[in-house]
């Protein structure tokens, strides 16, 4: 889908390469089990988390389009939503950042507890050595031994290299720059990095992750913020990367448990409203449930029968 940059193993020249592709299609579950009624969309947009200015804005639009182009079946209308939404969600920034020569790309991972933070990180982890990457994960989310512990397990089916506090409590910083310093002296391609799973005040929160962001300066750069919401959450998500948008320079959205949510706008929701870009999804409990965020994948679903 996206063509990236990696250092072969065995030669050190950079290459282009390409992540496993993945549909979510099936996924997601459509806003429509029965035929679409344009009198109804509004409001079936609405209780899906699009937000009311949106709800009302595609409605519009869509009315328009069938009265211009006279679509009168139920298919019809179907792949002008489809592709309507497509186009509103489409962005030039929604690619992961591993484009640079920089190595290690070095990715934080933020968000709340219990929004799939730790199961994010591992399938990333996975699927980036899927794809033939050299993954290194820092777990600096020191003060939760759960999590610690989960992220090994993450790691070993992942085959990443895992660094841990060595004491509980350790300073997430030191963490992440141990974490990076063995992704160098390892000759790795990512660093991805696990924060506290806690939202402080906005000050705490963004005095902590410019701490750690200072520590992996020392050694090269962070190329990704990305924050795991949960979809269920629906507005609370949104308020969720309000907050943590104001406190932190994030530069993707992971949004896990689309495939269990009806609230599936709030995709829509939060890049029109925050102007940032969904890049991943997760979509079930296994593994390789994970994917980049895909317009037309995403529109597909949401409008199936």
């Amino acid at each position: 889908m996206f063509p990236f940059l990696r250092r072969n193993r065995k030669s050190e020249q950079v290459e282009q390469v390409e992540l496993p592709t993945r549909s979510i299609t099936s996924a997601i579950r459509s806003l429509f089990p029965k035929k679409i009624e344009l009198d109804d969309l509004e409001e079936i947009l609405i209780r899906a988390d699009f937000g009311a200015q949106a709800s009302e804005q595609i409605t519009g639009e869509l009315k328009q389009l069938a009265k211009h182009l006279g679509p009168t079946e139920d298919s019809a209308l179907r792949v002008l939503l489809r592709d309507l939404l497509t186009e509103k969600l489409t962005r030039e920034d929604s690619a992961l950042n591993l484009k640079g020569e920089s190595f290690p790309y070095v990715f934080l991972v933020v968000g709340v507890n219990g929004v799939g933070k730790t199961t994010t990180i591992g399938k990333l982890a996975k699927w980036l050595s899927d794809g033939g990457w050299h993954v290194v994960i820092g777990a600096a989310d020191t003060f939760r031994a759960a999590a610690v512990d989960q992220l090994e397990t993450w790691a070993k089916r992942a085959g990443a290299k895992l660094v841990k506090p060595q004491t509980h409590g350790q300073d997430p910083a030191s963490v992440a720059y141990q974490a990076v310093e063995q992704a160098v002296t390892e000759r790795a391609d990512i660093v991805i990095i696990d924060t506290a799973g806690r939202l402080q005040n906005k000050k705490d929160l963004m005095d902590e992750l410019n701490k750690i962001t200072r520590s992996i300066q020392k050694q090269g750069l962070v190329s990704e913020v990305l924050l795991v919401l949960d979809a269920t959450m629906g507005q609370n998500a949104l308020s969720q990367a309000r907050a943590f948008a104001e406190a932190a320079d994030v530069t993707g959205i992971v949004l896990t448990k689309l495939d269990g949510s009806a609230k599936g706008g709030i995709a829509y929701a939060i890049q029109q409203q925050l102007n940032i870009p969904i890049k991943l999804v997760g979509v079930g409990e296994g593994q390789d449930d994970f994917a980049f965020f895909s317009p037309k994948d995403f529109a597909t679903g949401l409008v199936a029968n």
